[in-house]
């Protein structure tokens, strides 16, 4: 774990977590607003080879709007982000940000609502197998 992040290294291939991520998100709240495939923008923008990596931009509507009626700024941490990539040894990783860690420390205000987030985000990350 990072100081911004919540991580683990998941038994799932990288497509088989990928495939699973939004029906756990979805059991929490959250929808898929967005995917990047870095590896993907890489290759055209700068032509260069990267690993797997594919960002989720998650959101939970009634929480974001909770977040966004505290402090309308707070819009520049969302969405969730839920990042999975695979591992040089061909593992896949798994890693949400973690909002007490971004959004409470930069807003003490949110707290509640970023403990929350993370919780809902815990259990995903504790679901993907």
């Amino acid at each position: 774990m990072s100081q911004f992040s919540m991580r683990k290294t998941v038994r799932l291939s990288y497509d088989e977590a990928l495939a699973k991520l939004p029906d756990l998100l979805k059991a929490e709240g959250f929808g898929v607003l967005t995917q990047i495939d870095v590896r993907e923008t890489l290759k055209q923008k700068l032509g260069l080879d990267f690993r797997r990596y594919r960002i989720l931009g998650a959101c939970n509507p009634r929480l974001a709007h909770q977040a966004l009626s505290g402090e309308l700024s707070v819009g520049v941490m969302l969405p969730c982000n839920v990042v999975v990539w695979e591992r040089d040894d061909g593992r896949t990783e798994v890693a949400t940000v973690d909002p007490s860690a971004t959004m409470a420390a930069a807003l003490p205000q949110l707290a509640p609502i970023a403990a929350e987030v993370k919780e809902r985000l815990g259990r995903v990350l504790a679901a993907v197998e």
